[in-house]
């Protein structure tokens, strides 16, 4: 990491968020619905599908789950109303996870059951380690009722074997990503090299056994390392995905169309977007260097 990027990532707090939003609007497709319509038909477009994040996590009132869960049906109505090809993506501590489980688990079915009357397809996402069990007994629990769900695999967490282990045998759908989350070295691997190796075990496992993958990385490595088990295991294009960031390796986007497999991009939107925008500065340093250059850019003109 370069000084300049270590730099802005120490002073973000202090930065605007007007300044933020000039770098992370490329990141984000906006604070309404009719953001994301927009922004998927234009993916869409480009034959690449699509997965809605209403961004905000970690509430602290059981009142503040609510408009989550209502926004989240908002979703999933719109997808069906605009025939967009999307799903969604779900964060359970917007709904309640780390206050009450039972608040959560009916938050979540309430979205589930209109999802499932719409054919909508949804996937729990995976949070910080303290969620990892909560997440995948909700998962199991709300399963049985709609089957129509997948979940998240983290592949810098030490446990992710075993669970990857349990999930093949329930023929899960799963997203397998490296992980964002600070997490301690007894929990999580902490070298970029430990965790890519971990990460093309996983997805080794995962595909060997035909599951369905959505194998979310912008690592040249892993995507690399995913043609040659896909090329192994003689893959049809219709049992794997590649997912992506939204405004992330945009040429390494074209280069997965141009070969006309499947991608869906991950398309974040709200009113709660700072948060995750400073958490992705965080990880990927070089965007950061863009908030200095918005700010150079502001104070010349």
């Amino acid at each position: 990491m370069s000084l300049l990027n270590k730099l802005v990532i120490a002073s973000l707090p202090v930065v605007p968020k007007s300044l933020v939003w000039l770098v992370a609007k490329r990141y984000i497709a906006g604070k309404t619905l009719s953001d994301v319509s927009r922004v998927v038909r234009d993916l869409n477009k480009m034959k690449a599908m699509a997965t809605v994040d209403v961004l905000g996590e970690f509430i602290t009132k059981r009142e503040e789950s609510f408009p989550f869960r209502d926004e989240c049906i908002n979703v999933v109505n719109m997808i069906h109303s605009t025939k967009i090809d999307a799903n969604l993506s779900l964060k359970l501590s917007q709904y309640g996870l780390k206050i009450d489980k039972e608040l959560c688990e009916e938050n979540l079915r309430a979205i589930l059951a209109a999802a499932s009357k719409v054919n909508c397809f949804t996937r729990i996402d995976m949070e910080d380690h303290t969620c990892t069990d909560a997440t995948l007994d909700i998962y199991r629990s709300v399963r049985k009722d709609f089957p129509n769900v997948g979940v998240v695999i983290q592949a810098y967490m030490r446990r992710s074997e075993e669970d990857v282990r349990q999930l093949i045998s329930e023929k899960a759908n799963i997203r397998l990503c490296k992980g964002i989350y600070r997490e301690p070295p007894n929990v999580a691997f902490q070298e970029r090299k430990e965790v890519q190796d971990n990460y093309i075990k996983l997805l080794e496992m995962l595909l060997s056994t035909k599951i369905y993958v959505g194998i979310a990385t912008h690592d040249y490595v892993l995507i690399d390392a995913a043609h040659s088990l896909i090329k192994k295991y003689q893959l049809q294009k219709n049992e794997y995905e590649f997912q992506m960031l939204l405004g992330v390796r945009e040429d390494l986007r074209n280069k997965i169309l141009e070969k006309q497999e499947r991608i869906r991009i991950y398309v974040p939107y709200g009113e709660h977007w700072y948060h995750y925008s400073t958490r992705r500065f965080k990880e990927n340093p070089e965007i950061a260097g863009y908030v200095f250059k918005a700010m150079f850019s502001n104070n010349n003109k």
